[in-house]
This record gives structure tokens, sequence and C-alpha cells, in this order.
């Protein structure tokens, strides 16, 4: 009689001896908790460069834009950029050269937004019969696909020997519209009188 109950638990015992091991191998193949999970971007910086340039070009191969910054730190949830000494250069074949620099940067994902922050400068070079020109501000945005430049921060205007200063500023480089919002003061001078001046909407 015992010699029957034993045998006959010997497959209760391997079967359960089956299982334990069974657990254990599936519980030691399964990834980690949480592993599967797709996590939300953090704003972390995935990428650096130094001496950074991007250029982009027209259809005939010419360069229409180029960006340039002597550090960029790229993050990985928004896709900007802080740039470090930025600059951006529109060229336009036989017209003057316009370029919008800063101390700190910003560029979004696709280098069709970049905003220029802190002693941020306009400068288009004479030519074309107008004088140099050049705006200062903290902040201005420069709208790639637009070819505009804008700013919302107090800006100073100097073209040749005129200076006006105001609220705020929108510039068409195709048109080379000036508009001036706001605040608008200064002096247009007599040499530049006969030029295209900059324009206050009514």
């Amino acid at each position: 009689m015992n010699q029957f109950r034993l045998t006959s638990l010997i497959p209760l015992v391997a079967m359960a001896a089956l299982a334990g091991i069974t657990w254990w191998l599936l519980q030691a193949t399964m990834p980690p908790p949480h592993e599967g999970e797709v996590k939300p971007k953090e704003h972390t910086p995935d990428y650096f460069a130094d001496n950074f340039s991007v250029s982009e070009l027209d259809q005939s191969g010419a360069t229409q834009y180029r960006l340039t910054a002597t550090h960029l730190v790229h993050y990985e949830d928004d896709e900007l950029s802080d740039l470090v000494k930025p600059a951006i250069r529109a060229f336009q074949p036989g017209k003057p050269i316009v370029t919008a620099t800063g101390d700190t940067g910003t560029v979004n994902g696709d280098a069709s937004i970049v905003d220029l922050y802190h002693n941020a400068r306009i400068l288009r070079a004479a030519g074309d019969g107008d004088p140099q020109m050049q705006a200062d501000s903290e902040h201005f945005r420069v709208l790639v696909n637009d070819d505009v430049i804008e700013t919302e921060k107090p800006v100073k205007l100097q073209r040749g020997l005129s200076v006006m200063t105001a609220s705020g500023m929108n510039y068409n480089n195709v048109t080379r519209v000036m508009q001036l919002f706001g605040n608008v003061r200064g002096a247009i001078a007599a040499s530049d009188a006969s030029g295209a001046s900059p324009k206050q909407p009514g």
C-alpha cells in the first residue's frame, strides 16, 4: 500500500517541479516592468555642435540663406536648438546682403524660424541706391520662408544719417519695406529723403 502511494506521488512531484521551472524561466525572460512603455521625451540635450553652419539653396543652387553659430545644443522634445553667437545671412542676386546677429538665439527643427536675443542686430549693406541700414533690439525673429524679420521689442533704426526709434518693427527683405510700430520717433536726414524711407502703418 505504501509502495502504491509513493509511486503515485512521483508524477505529481515531477509536474510540480516542471511547473516551477517553467514559471522561473518565464520570469527570467520577461522584460522589466514599464520597459515596453513609450516614455515622453524630456527637454534634455541629445547632440551638440561647434562652429555650426547650414545653408539653404535656391532652385539654381545658389546660397539663399546661411545660418552659423559658434555653439549649438539640440533638445529632443521640441526639436529646438540653442545657439551661441548666431548669425543668419540672406543673399539675393543684385541686392545688398542682409545679416542678422545676436549674442544668443534659437532655431526650430526645420530651420524656418530663427530667434536672436541680446544685442540683436540687423545690418543691410549699402547698395542698390540705398545707404547702409542698421537696426538694434533685444530680440529679432527671422521668418526664413517669408523672408521677413520682425520684433515686438523697442528698436533703434539707423539708415544713412537718419535715426529713428520705435516700439516694434517688421522688415520685408523681398520688398525692402521697413515698417515701424508704436511710439515712433526720430528724423530723416535730407540726404536720405529721396530714397525709400521707413513706413509707419496708419
